[in-house]
């Protein structure tokens, strides 16, 4: 194992005194609400304390950023449309910026779910193949799929979920209508494939908001010409 970088932080274990989580309604989320004790380094431990943190049954994810080279010698990336209720319901009252029209609709690297049957590193990137087919229309060997960089954790002050990311080469000449997964939020889903470079622009300009696309867009320019 390569040296760390940086020194490790100060390992704070956290014991969990009571769980008050209500009842699982059977959604797609559900709420934790334990009462917890922080034990410091120094051997004190805080008092008690209430933190509600969201959990589902397929918790980690998948990114993926297919790509190709055009005859040009430009490097394109596929994206696909989403809409995103919790940004499109987005109270605006509360919002500092003026937000758009077409708030909570939005370009995305394709993404989902690791279902529970999936849950091993060769699951995963079934998963990131499954996803493929699904949003674009490629069908690939998961083996063609490489790792982009290791797994973060997006929002972790709030959901223990990891992001898988991974890259591929594709053949636009290949891909198929995607079948997507019969959910009223991927009906009337678009692809289309930009160049990296442009996608790049478009994040530092705000058009793209998604940050797990910026992030596998700058790590797929480190690592391809």
């Amino acid at each position: 194992m390569s040296r760390r970088l940086l020194p490790p932080p100060p390992h704070i274990r956290i014991e969990v005194v009571e769980d008050s989580s209500p009842p699982d309604p059977g959604g797609f989320l559900r709420l934790l609400r334990r009462r917890c004790r922080a034990h410091y380094p120094d051997g004190t431990v805080s008092e008690p304390f209430l933190y509600d943190e969201v959990d589902r049954p397929a918790l980690d994810a998948v990114v993926v950023a297919a790509h190709f080279v055009d005859p040009a010698g430009t490097r394109r990336v596929f994206l696909r449309s989403v809409v995103r209720p919790p940004v499109a319901l987005r109270d605006r009252a509360r919002s500092p910026l003026t937000e758009s029209a077409e708030l909570g609709s939005a370009w995305e690297l394709p993404a989902g779910l690791v279902e529970a049957s999936e849950q091993s590193l060769a699951g995963v990137r079934q998963a990131a193949a499954r996803e493929v087919e699904e949003e674009l229309g490629f069908a690939l060997d998961p083996e063609a799929l490489a790792p982009l960089g290791p797994s973060t954790f997006p929002a972790p002050g709030v959901v223990g979920e990891r992001h898988f990311f991974f890259h591929v080469p594709v053949v636009p000449a290949s891909r198929r209508q995607p079948e997507n997964d019969g959910s009223p939020l991927e009906h009337a889903g678009a692809v289309i494939d930009v160049p990296l470079t442009e996608l790049l622009e478009a994040c530092r300009r705000g058009e793209v908001e998604d940050a797990k696309t910026e992030l596998a867009a700058r790590r797929l320019l480190e690592i391809l010409p």
